[in-house]
């Protein structure tokens, strides 16, 4: 919790008006195509944040149900005096938030602080961006006033009347009801401390090449921080605060970095928060629609069902190793996910197919699905959100097309595909 403006502020609030301090976390059973390989990546995170809030004297709570049936009762129960939550430009957590504030006693004061962008989404911009280009200026403008160092958190001296219940997190599992055939990935460690490593080793091994090779899908160049950004267990914030105290030695790959983590993930929030189609056909712009519909009938080179695609059978063996490549490591490479999602487009029955297809199999299987980086690249992909007119083509009209010979010039193809060949016990 120490790197999160809305824990930060909530403490403020206590510390000013000397209460007591709670957190809690309200456990919904489902969310979107989440499987077990989430859910116990969020919970062994939160196990950490329940034993770092003992320690600064916070009380922790696991609240198991949707904010709205569960955190009212809660906050009269324990005469709460002010709520402060975090903000995602997600349909589904606004909706949380809503409802919340629908049910909250008239007197309880609800703050939302964006702890998750750097310059907050509606201070960045007051509308739907067009692309990066747009938008970059007005982040770089705003980022010396809102890329500070984080205050400290201070052990709470103002304890709560009653402890908080001891977790049982055995029995949160159970509350689930969520896919447990998608089994958690061994790379990636879940919580803070683990989170905070890799972002050592980024810096350590692998920033120095990140400019030069980080659309290579074989060499080791990412930050793979994508998970812990994901679920809040390390700040993008405290990652450029880091990774910035190199740019004398890695200008270029420091640049880079912050254009990523900053600039197009923030473009992302925008887009969602600003566009409510942000997950199907009617979010692109008007000239992609048209151009999808104008080639709707073109003939398709291969069609696939969404079976054939999960399991990676497809005729295409690069696209079958990025397939397999996410449904094992729970993370696609980077380059390789621009590519596996315009093939679906190619080999699909529609537009609209493609993309549910697309986001399925994303939210489903990639330990950062279900984010706003995933949809735009999704409909970007698909749909050519910020692409501007390519040449005409078949299927994809005046959206960038991706084939398999461009890749080969990119990078060894042949080296990927024998990493992820499917093995014969599957």
């Amino acid at each position: 919790p120490p790197d999160n403006w809305a824990f930060l502020y909530a403490q403020r609030l206590a510390l000013k008006q000397e209460l007591p301090l709670h957190v809690c976390f309200c456990l919904v059973p489902k969310f979107l195509e989440a499987t077990i390989r989430h859910y116990r990546f969020m919970l062994r995170g939160l196990q950490e944040v329940a034993e770092e809030c003992a320690e600064l004297n916070i009380s922790f709570h696991l609240l198991l149900g949707y904010a709205k049936d569960v955190l009212p009762t809660f906050v009269v129960e324990h005469g709460v005096g002010g709520l402060v939550t975090d903000f995602s430009p997600l349909r589904l957590p606004r909706q949380w938030v809503e409802d919340v504030r629908e049910r909250l006693p008239e007197d309880v004061p609800f703050a939302q602080v964006d702890a998750h962008n750097i310059v907050p989404c509606w201070v960045a911009s007051p509308k739907q961006e067009y692309s990066a280009r747009t938008i970059r200026g007005k982040i770089h403008a705003q980022l010396p006033e809102f890329l500070t160092e984080f205050p400290p958190v201070v052990r709470h001296p103002h304890p709560p009347s009653c402890p908080a219940e001891p977790i049982a997190w055995e029995a949160c599992y159970s509350s689930l009801q969520v896919d447990h055939t998608v089994k958690e990935v061994e790379w990636a460690t879940p919580g803070t401390a683990a989170g905070m490593a890799v972002l050592k080793s980024f810096i350590a091994e692998r920033l120095k090449s990140f400019s030069t090779h980080r659309n290579d899908p074989n060499k080791a160049a990412l930050s793979n921080l994508s998970p812990w950004l994901h679920f809040g267990q390390v700040s993008t914030q405290r990652a450029i605060l880091e990774v910035q105290k190199h740019r004398r030695n890695y200008k270029d790959s420091v640049d880079a970095f912050v254009e990523e983590a900053v600039v197009r993930r923030e473009l992302a929030e925008n887009f969602c928060y600003y566009n409510e189609n942000y997950d199907s056909v009617q979010g692109a712009y008007d000239w992609a629609q048209t151009t999808l519909k104008l080639h709707a009938k073109d003939k398709r080179p291969y069609l696939y069902s969404l079976q054939e695609l999960e399991q990676g059978t497809t005729h295409d063996p690069l696209w079958n190793a990025a397939q397999l490549q996410m449904v094992q490591e729970g993370k696609m490479h980077g380059f390789l996910r621009m590519y596996w999602a315009k093939k679906i487009l190619e080999w699909t029955r529609s537009p609209e197919e493609a993309l549910q297809f697309a986001i399925y199999l994303n939210d489903r299987y990639e330990l950062d699905g279900r984010d706003p980086n995933g949809y735009v690249g999704c409909l970007w992909s698909i749909c050519g959100i910020h692409d501007q007119g390519w040449a005409e083509r078949p299927i994809f009209g005046k959206i960038r097309y991706m084939n398999y010979a461009g890749c080969k010039r990119k990078f060894d193809v042949d080296q990927f595909e024998r990493r992820y060949a499917p093995t014969h016990s599957q």
